[in-house]
């Protein structure tokens, strides 16, 4: 399907510079974007080399996991994938990471606090830790739909990794980098037993309402998808 290239283009040139960049790793991972005015997303395939990555080798999928478009098996959290755009009418790209340092706090149950106003403003009031469940499975599925109802864009899952949404694809990729360095530096201020300051209440509030006014303009077609 024609219409269907351009998303399927923007899912490996994502997949790609995340990789570069050494936020996905090996094959580990995954990456989508919603297909405008359809009930549809495109989806990396499962265990697939990302640096060798085509756009024919992506899946096209409706929300009932049908296959639409594509020759390979599509990843295996597509089931997840489609309970986010499901649940979320903003959030338009998905970018599942086994990055670094988020997932070592989700080995730890460490959810992150507000600590910078870059942090409220594009990812929410707080990182929060998903509960453990299989990779690829229904209860991974749900415990997702369930968390993501608080309209945060970034999530820890146990023991797996990260979960980070946008309104456009460039915006999942900003917000995977902002989850890395928030990581990093709740790491690092753990290691010091002492005190973690965070941003005040009022700010973190002020900068969420501001991330609340953007989901809400997509929601209403007001701002681009960055799609087509």
């Amino acid at each position: 399907m024609k219409a269907l290239a351009a998303y399927k283009t923007q899912v490996v040139d994502a997949a790609q510079a995340l990789t570069r960049k050494g936020y996905l790793m090996a094959t580990g991972g995954n990456v989508s974007v919603r297909v405008a005015g359809q009930s549809a997303f495109a989806i990396t395939p499962s265990n697939f080399d990302y640096l060798k990555m085509t756009p024919g080798d992506i899946c096209a999928l409706d929300f009932d996991l049908n296959m639409l478009e594509g020759r390979l098996k599509p990843s295996v959290e597509s089931a997840m994938h489609g309970a986010v755009y499901q649940a979320r009418a903003d959030v338009n790209a998905i970018i599942h990471t086994h990055q670094v340092y988020a997932s070592a706090l989700t080995l730890i149950k460490a959810p992150i606090p507000a600590l910078f106003d870059e942090q409220a403003r594009f990812l929410g009031r707080s990182v929060e830790i998903i509960p453990y469940a299989p990779s690829g499975t229904g209860f991974l599925k749900n415990a997702v739909a369930k968390h993501v109802k608080n309209r945060n864009n970034a999530f820890m899952m146990q023991n797996h990794g990260a979960l980070v949404f946008g309104h456009d694809m460039e915006r999942a990729i900003h917000n995977v980098e902002i989850l890395e360095k928030c990581s990093l530096a709740y790491l690092l201020a753990l290691c010091t037993e002492r005190k973690t300051g965070k941003i005040p209440l009022a700010v973190r509030e002020i900068a969420f309402a501001k991330l609340r006014k953007d989901q809400k303009k997509v929601e209403q077609g007001m701002m681009g998808t960055g799609g087509e």
